[in-house]
């Protein structure tokens, strides 16, 4: 047998996206998303805020710009543009000094001719462009002279065509004749392809025949002429911005020594036509921009192009990552504009903010309205309820005494129908139900369920009851400007979008109504809660809530009704018979005496109240005391952070049977 040794190397994949990445984390982007819109803002703010702070170990938006910013200062505070000047003075000097030397040694010649040429030497015009200028038709007598000398023209030329055409510089090194004949003839092609371009008579074989003919000299592999131009257009506008970010005397020397790069005023002629060429085609580029550049490391010609194209380069990532603009998404991010400057890791970053905006509104999370705006979809609003009902379950259950939060007497007969299981079901197992979807569930992945069964949560059926105690639920949200000041707005939000998804998962035949009161009272749905804004006015008119409360409770006559109230101040305004909202603060003796009237109907209704008593207003104490105590209420006075197991609590106690356990929250 013939041993075969193979190898294998291992690198960084490069195919696009990781394929083995883990999924974007959407419930902590939901999580904050919704935060911030209980908060007040809108969802198209708060998923621009999260955007912006990122997640947990990813960058967000403004830690990018601020590496954007940062590269941005590095360049400029580094770079100087002075590169091609001082390589050609040294050239220069190494081309005059070699002279001198060469001068002094010969002693074959003529001292009237050492002399004049010795003069020649000392009194070069202190302009290196003059200089060079003057030296032009000079004989040199040193052939290490004139090799310095010619290398002027050759790093001119060289130079000058990098500015237009990335890596010329290194390419036509040690270039023979053939090589700038080359050059020439692809500036003339390029310039005659433009010019039919801009007559609107180019083909698409009249571009392939050029690439044919003159690829190597483009690196960048354009695909058409359209993107040819935008390469060459990009970096010609470079160029011109690098002149102008020169001093006027760094610019005049380097437009007198660019004269004489290439020997000749030919090749000079067909790249002042081409930056013509590419100015008309392209008039939307910084054409006429300029920077300071205060750096000692100076920059060539093209090495300084090169660098005014990362500066446009970031100036173009910072106003997509500023996400200002109109119709802004993240999948505007050039993410490989990003990779140049800011390197792997921060592509890694900008994918994954692009995946979770897009993934929110794919998902279902968010969802456009008519116009446009984004909002939190019904299954946002399950998503995000459930998570509040499981931290409202967990703080019950860790309360002291209470080491169950289910509660017993709320099943009731069987119906014979089953129901998948959700968090916080309390009815018997379908067992025939749930062995049948996990022995389908098995096989469907492939197993058999002759060598086991294991249960997943998704296999579990429960039997579905009828509900001993049907209950119609009246919250009372107190929207003034008061609750938002102290920091109980979001808490407020939070324990009615846990109430409500108990209500409507769990306990689905009660019916909730949300009712939020400011100076106005009004009914409102979860999402109508969880958007609203808190506005500065004045009044707490817990005798309109009362009335629509009422007005609720006629509507579900055999219900048992409760109350649950969440306020942090004394009523301070009341309806009058118009319909207008009277205020007055100190609370007016009828507008005390209007709300307890309410609050003595719904008492003689059998309304089970609970009050819920935010801060320490000594007013609001007594007040909520004596009208409980008037109509066989509770009161509790959670922190804002209990706020929701505290009206969950309440609520399930209303479904329980006997009197209820007064120092349960105790």
């Amino acid at each position: 047998m013939v041993a075969h040794n193979r190898s294998s190397r291992y690198g960084r994949y490069t195919g696009g996206p990781d394929p083995l990445a883990p999924p974007v984390d959407l419930a902590e982007a939901l999580d904050a998303v919704a935060e911030d819109v209980m908060a007040g803002y809108s969802p198209r703010l708060a998923l621009q805020e999260f955007l912006r702070r990122g997640g947990r170990g990813g960058e967000g938006l403004d830690g990018l710009a601020g590496r954007v910013q940062q590269r941005r200062r590095d360049l400029l505070g580094r770079h100087g543009l002075d590169g091609t000047l001082n390589e050609v003075r040294e050239l220069l000097d190494t081309a005059v000094l070699e002279e001198r030397k060469q001068l002094a040694r010969d002693t074959s010649m003529d001292d009237t001719d050492r002399s004049f040429r010795e003069m020649q030497m000392q009194n070069l015009p202190s302009s290196t462009a003059a200089a060079v200028n003057d030296l032009s038709s000079y004989d040199w007598q040193s052939g290490t002279a004139r090799d310095a000398y010619e290398r002027i023209k050759d790093l001119l030329g060289r130079e000058v065509l990098d500015q237009r055409f990335a890596g010329m510089k290194e390419a036509l090194e040690n270039a023979t004749d053939e090589d700038r004949a080359a050059v020439n003839e692809m500036l003339r092609d390029l310039n005659a392809l433009l010019a039919k371009h801009r007559r609107e008579e180019d083909t698409d074989a009249d571009f392939a025949d050029f690439m044919e003919r003159h690829g190597r000299f483009f690196p960048e592999s354009p695909r058409s002429l359209e993107e040819l131009i935008d390469v060459l257009a990009a970096r010609s506008a470079a160029a011109q911005r690098m002149m102008q970010s020169m001093s006027a005397e760094q610019r005049d020397e380097l437009m007198r020594l660019s004269a004489q790069a290439f020997g000749s005023p030919d090749t000079m002629g067909q790249l002042d036509q081409l930056d013509a060429s590419l100015r008309a085609l392209r008039p939307g580029e910084d054409w006429s921009g300029s920077e300071r550049f205060e750096g000692q490391e100076g920059l060539g010609l093209g090495d300084g192009t090169g660098v005014l194209q990362d500066l446009a380069d970031l100036d173009h990532l910072s106003e997509q990552l500023s996400q200002s603009y109109n119709g802004s998404r993240l999948e505007d991010l050039d993410l490989d504009a990003i990779d140049r400057q800011l390197g792997p890791e921060a592509v890694v970053s900008a994918r994954t903010l692009t995946d979770i905006e897009r993934a929110l509104e794919d998902s279902g999370y968010l969802r456009r309205d008519a116009g446009g705006d984004l909002r939190l979809s019904p299954r946002a609003m399950r998503r995000l309820g459930q998570s509040l009902m499981q931290d409202a379950a967990r703080q019950l259950t860790g309360r002291q005494g209470r080491r169950e939060t289910r509660v017993a007497g709320t099943s009731g007969e069987l119906t014979g129908s089953s129901r998948s299981w959700q968090f916080g079901d309390t009815e018997p197992w379908d067992v025939t139900q749930t062995m049948t979807n996990a022995i389908q569930r098995t096989m469907a992945e492939g197993g058999n369920p002759r060598h086991g069964l294991h249960l997943d949560a998704r296999d579990i059926e429960v039997s579905e009851t009828e509900a001993r105690t049907q209950a119609a639920v009246a919250l009372l949200a107190d929207v003034s400007f008061s609750m938002a000041a102290a920091g109980r707005w979001v808490p407020m939000k939070r324990t009615a979008l846990a109430l409500h998804h108990l209500i409507t998962t769990r306990f689905r035949g009660d019916r909730l109504q949300l009712i939020s009161f400011g100076r106005y009272a009004q009914n409102m749905d979860i999402g109508q809660l969880t958007a609203l804004p808190a506005v500065r006015e004045q009044g707490t008119n817990l005798h309109h809530a009362l009335l629509l409360a009422h007005r609720f409770f006629r509507q579900h006559p055999t219900m048992q009704p409760v109350l649950l109230v969440v306020t942090d101040g004394e009523p301070t305004a009341h309806l009058v018979a118009d319909g207008e909202s009277w205020f007055s603060w100190p609370p007016d003796p009828v507008t005390i005496r209007l709300t307890v009237d309410e609050l003595d109907r719904l008492g003689r209704a059998g309304t089970q109240a609970t009050f819920f008593r935010l801060g320490e207003d000594p007013g609001l104490e007594a007040f909520v005391q004596r009208i409980a105590r008037r109509i066989g209420g509770r009161v509790i006075a959670p922190e804002p952070g209990d706020l929701g197991a505290a009206v969950v609590g309440a609520y399930l106690r209303a479904h329980t049977a006997g009197p209820p356990d007064e120092d349960w929250w105790a």
